[in-house]
């Protein structure tokens, strides 16, 4: 595939080299859930000792994914895999985890270990519910975080308006003392000024602590650590979260995670306490799993926890399938998560969520409120308008049956006969159609049109806003979306899948097995991973060996502390690296960085100056062991059973349309749109003009009518 040269924040970036997983989405769950082994025919072993290996007596692996809408389970027991959706607990998210493991693992006293992907961290940030945080600087940078960047973000407002920063004014103190950028000691601290901030600390709930140049020698910094010990409060040390330049960036960092620590960490000490696991991981941003206790104490890397996830299971799935150039698409209950993969996982340090700078390695994801909960209405104006609110876990769209009253896309799905009734959950559940016409009747009435066209409205809005957050990853980075698959997830995405495809120009789609809960997949598969990184402007090029050895060291040492013999963990260096003078940087690997930093320019940018110095700016490595192993067995081959009947509606009156129970679908089988596949954790629709193909592997390939030259890109073992 061609690479665009649009492309150079992701330079050197593909660190993660053999990933993979899945996510679960969100169409949902019926209360209560049920468990249920895996339509695929998954295998793997009774669990999975630290290098990855399964073997008799281990504990059994749960994966876990917090949704804001459902909770999705599988676990790893006998090489089977067996899965749960619950509706989610937004006032305890534990309490629907908890329950779950308990119906899942069949009730206590079962050996197990938790992977977990958590979004208390992001909810907290999104509705500003996080701790009273206190700030710590340098006298006269007390309002870096009001500074900021110039970046404006209502470029034409003629009064532009921004949302406060985390920590108030008077809640930010100036100290004396500073370090230069060399290190040295310009200023020394005041021991008297230092020892009265655990006084001062008292009234806060949590305390970041960020000082100038704390990079290049955190003395200043621990000792003002030292004295706020005795506060009895979080304290948030930016020297130990992220230890590079650029005074804003890291005190905002600095500053999320102290306003998510006090929550985060008595959400896992909950966690640890009441669940009974021998071990818990939790899934990090970056797309590899960190031990709980570092969790706990840098909480901002879970931000991403549970898209991130859905990004390695999608590029897992793909990968067996054959394709390399995917696009993730997962869609759940409350919103949508695109991510393109063109051959790797992207990673991205230019990260905000909700207008706060967090500059930790995340995957290059893009979040849009639309997701199978979303809430339609009617605005001032009379135009329709879908999310960013949604019904959420209670009570849900309508035709759940808890009372919701609203109108949402899953309901305009089932009233459209795409999600059939009857089929909910592959079957086990049945939805409540005849309850959903009120609420769709009241906006047809306002749009002055049938409860067909209001439905199909409803729909064709929540998939422009998917759209667009598509064209923003992919056309608007210099992509061609033509060369990608479009990897359809989440309990919704296989819904939206073939009319997204279409919209942006892809014959391709591909449905993995179990999509509603690929999340946790992912998190199944995802390895173990470490990252330190140090900013060492103006060090000579021959200290740089002594800093790769330090930071492989500070990297590594944890997972060999979790029992990973040192022959199994994988270590990767890169160096960020610009041109003397220039502001920015591009990742490039370690091995001749100068060389394949002029490289990296001249592809970005079209021309490299190689008579120039490059400097090195930021080193970093990342320490990596392998997660569990398993072993995926795709549909047996044989014939697959004539399909029953769907009634499809839509404005142009009613259709019939096959309807195929996933698990009762053959290798090979091929069938044309329209057509309706059923199956646990999700439903997929085949419009006309499409057809479907199911993958030895079990995915469904999705191709548009007339394209019979697409094939995935690899072993030929995998195609259809």
């Amino acid at each position: 595939m061609r690479k665009p040269t649009a492309l150079a924040q992701h330079e050197g970036k593909s660190r993660y080299e053999r990933r993979g997983g899945a996510k679960p989405g969100g169409e949902g769950a019926p209360p209560g859930g049920r468990g249920e082994p895996a339509d695929d025919g998954s295998r793997g072993g009774k669990g999975a000792s630290p290098g990855g290996r399964a073997e008799a007596g281990e504990p059994v692996l749960v994966a876990v994914d917090t949704g804001g809408t459902f909770t999705d389970l599988l676990a790893l027991e006998d090489g089977r895999l067996r899965r749960l959706k619950i509706p989610s607990t937004p006032d305890d998210p534990s309490r629907a985890v908890l329950d779950g493991i308990r119906t899942l693992l069949g009730g206590e006293g079962r050996r197990f270990v938790l992977l977990h992907g958590t979004t208390v961290a992001t909810n907290a940030l999104l509705e500003r519910k996080g701790a009273h945080v206190g700030l710590a600087t340098n006298r006269g940078f007390e309002d870096v975080l009001e500074i900021g960047r110039q970046n404006r973000p209502q470029l034409y407002a003629l009064v532009g308006s921004r949302k406060p920063p985390l920590v108030a004014p008077g809640d930010r103190t100036g100290v004396s003392g500073r370090i230069g950028p060399q290190g040295e000691e310009l200023e020394p601290l005041d021991a008297q000024e230092t020892a009265s901030l655990a006084a001062w600390a008292a009234q806060f709930d949590s305390v970041a602590v960020c000082l100038l140049h704390a990079y290049a020698n955190p003395a200043h910094e621990e000792a003002l650590a030292e004295a706020l010990a005795g506060c009895g409060k979080p304290v948030s040390v930016s020297s130990r979260i992220l230890p590079e330049f650029r005074e804003y960036e890291r005190t905002s960092t600095t500053v999320v995670n102290a306003y998510v620590a006090p929550l985060v960490s008595g959400y896992l000490g909950k966690l640890e306490e009441k669940g009974g696991a021998e071990r818990i991981r939790i899934m990090g941003s970056n797309g590899g799993a960190i031990p709980v206790a570092r969790a706990a104490r840098e909480p901002v890397r879970t931000v991403l926890s549970g898209p991130a996830g859905g990004v390695v299971g999608a590029m897992e799935a793909a990968r067996r399938s054959g394709f390399d150039d995917i696009v993730a698409f997962d869609m759940g209950g409350t919103s949508t998560d695109v991510s393109l993969c063109p051959g790797e996982l992207l990673a991205s340090r230019e990260f905000a969520v909700d207008g706060q700078p967090v500059a930790i390695p995340v995957l290059d994801i893009h979040t849009v409120g639309a997701g199978g909960g979303s809430i339609a209405r009617l605005d001032a104006g009379g135009a329709l308008k879908v999310g960013p609110e949604s019904a959420g876990a209670a009570p849900g769209p309508v035709c759940y049956g808890r009372g919701g009253t609203d109108l949402t896309v899953t309901d305009a799905h089932v009233w459209l006969g795409r999600l059939p009734a009857d089929q909910f959950l592959g079957g086990a559940s049945r939805l409540d159609r005849e309850a959903i016409e009120p609420a769709l009747a009241s906006v047809a009435e306002g749009m002055g049109t049938s409860l067909e066209a209001a439905a199909e409205g409803v729909v064709a809005v929540a998939n422009s806003a998917m759209e667009r957050a598509l064209r923003v990853i992919s056309v608007e980075r210099g992509y061609d979306p033509k060369d990608f698959c479009l990897v359809a997830f989440g309990g919704a995405g296989g819904l939206h899948v073939a009319e997204l495809a279409s919209r942006i120009g892809l014959s391709t789609a591909l449905v993995p097995t179990g999509p509603g809960l690929l999340s946790a997949y992912g998190m199944l598969v995802a390895p173990v991973t470490r990252e330190a990184s140090r900013t060492v402007l103006g060090k000579s090029a021959g200290s740089l060996d002594a800093v790769f050895a330090e930071l492989r060291d500070t990297a590594t040492k944890d997972l060999l502390a979790e029992g990973y013999p040192e022959d199994a963990v994988r270590v990767a260096e890169t160096v960020d690296a610009r041109y003397a003078g220039q502001s920015f940087e591009l990742r490039v690997p370690a091995d001749g960085w100068a060389e394949a930093f002029h490289s990296a320019h001249e592809r970005r940018y079209g021309y490299a100056r190689r008579d120039s110095p490059v400097e090195a700016v930021t080193l970093r490595v990342l320490a990596e062991a392998p997660p569990a192993e398993i072993r995926m067995a795709g549909p047996p081959a044989g014939t697959t059973p004539p399909p029953a009947a769907a009634t499809i509606r839509g404005t142009e009156g009613s259709t019939t349309a096959k309807l195929h129970a996933r698990r009762s679908l053959c290798a090979g089988a091929a069938f044309d749109g329209p057509a309706v596949v059923a199956e646990y954790s999700g439903t997929t629709w085949i419009p006309t003009g499409w057809s479907c193909t199911v993958m030895k592997t079990g995915s469904l390939l999705l191709r548009h009518a007339g394209d019979g030259k697409r094939r995935p890109a690899t072993s030929p073992a995998t195609t259809p």
